[in-house]
């Protein structure tokens, strides 16, 4: 993540946070419940520093999911969700999709086409019955944590840095496409 909190410093102000589980060195997370109240304490501290302008939840995977719920519970302008965790361990039987038709909050989803954990074609079927604004950006050849294989970047003569600064570029128009909405 601190690749992204350095890409995402180049457009505002980023804060980041681990929950208890990471700071501990446990492999298994904690209840959502748990989740839910260490990210919202990390968005009351952050409001604290930055009394000023909007905030937009920013996840990777299951920060992502936590920020989701998060967000029914506080006021953020947008959600931005790198490589959502749809299916619970890639089961495609097992979808997470409830807390997204819940949203009012307008959301963007960064996602890879290799990732199991959240397969288009089942994204594509929830965003259309989603209520709040939803847009996608596909990250062609990326898995979960949207890497691009070296072998597909080399035939295609791009770099990670490249589909990185490409993502970086959907963020920011999601961000200005915000204060529009």
């Amino acid at each position: 993540m601190q690749n992204w909190k350095n890409l995402l410093g180049e457009i505002g102000d980023v804060e980041t946070f681990d929950y208890n589980y990471m700071r501990e060195g446990r492999k298994r997370p904690d209840p959502l419940p748990q989740l839910i109240s260490t990210h919202r304490e990390a968005l009351s501290e952050t409001r604290e520093r930055h009394a000023s302008g909007s905030t937009i939840l920013i996840g990777k995977s299951m920060g992502g999911r936590v920020g989701c719920h998060v967000s029914l519970q506080e006021k953020v302008a947008g959600l931005v969700c790198l490589g959502y965790p749809l299916c619970a361990m890639g089961d495609r039987t097992k979808i997470r999709d409830e807390i997204l038709r819940a949203l009012s909050t307008p959301i963007l989803f960064v996602q890879g086409t290799r990732d199991s954990l959240c397969p288009l074609d089942l994204l594509e079927k929830v965003r259309a019955e989603m209520k709040a604004p939803n847009f996608l950006h596909v990250v062609e050849g990326g898995d979960h944590s949207l890497r691009v294989p070296k072998r597909q970047l080399q035939a295609s003569g791009e770099t990670q840095e490249h589909v990185d600064r490409g993502i970086l570029k959907a963020i920011t128009g999601f961000v200005d496409r915000l204060n529009l909405l």
